[in-house]
């Protein structure tokens, strides 16, 4: 995979299930903006999770993490205490080293986000810090893993 692999769809590839408790918002009683950043960071690991990797794992055999390289934002419409909501996770291009991510953050049986983010993950080599090549494997079972092989839990 030398060329960027444009992947993008409309559908999540992975959704994550989460509830907004007390311990999530701020004095004006919605989601803290950086908690957000939280749920996208699970749904980002579960979604590897899905795909038959584990962080721990794989850095114990590769030597190899993710790190947030670039990350734009879009605080759209407040969530609040109790409510539940999907968090997606859409691979929207792959490259050799890199990964670019579309997240949203939305009601169950909305389509419209609450909130939004594209950013870009890279492989890095974490002893050395320097970026390296996603590994072959969890490349390819990321690219063959569509909407369809992951329905949504409970959308509706």
């Amino acid at each position: 995979m030398t060329a960027a692999a444009h992947v993008s769809t409309d559908a999540p590839d992975f959704s994550l299930r989460v509830r907004v408790y007390y311990e999530d918002t701020d004095a004006g009683g919605i989601v803290y903006h950086a908690n957000w950043l939280r749920w996208f960071e699970r749904a980002r690991t579960d979604w590897l999770r899905a795909l038959g990797v584990e962080h721990s794992r794989m850095l114990a055999e590769t030597g190899v993490g993710f790190v947030v390289r670039d990350m734009s934002i879009d605080y759209r419409r407040p969530a609040r205490l109790d409510e539940e909501l999907l968090v997606d996770v859409r691979l929207a291009e792959a490259r050799r080293a890199s990964w670019t991510l579309a997240q949203q953050a939305r009601r169950p049986g909305e389509s419209e986000p609450l909130v939004s983010a594209t950013l870009r993950i890279a492989a890095v080599h974490l002893a050395s810090g320097r970026p390296t090549a996603i590994p072959k494997d969890l490349a390819e079972r990321a690219l063959a893993r569509g909407p369809a092989n992951n329905p949504l839990p409970d959308s509706a």
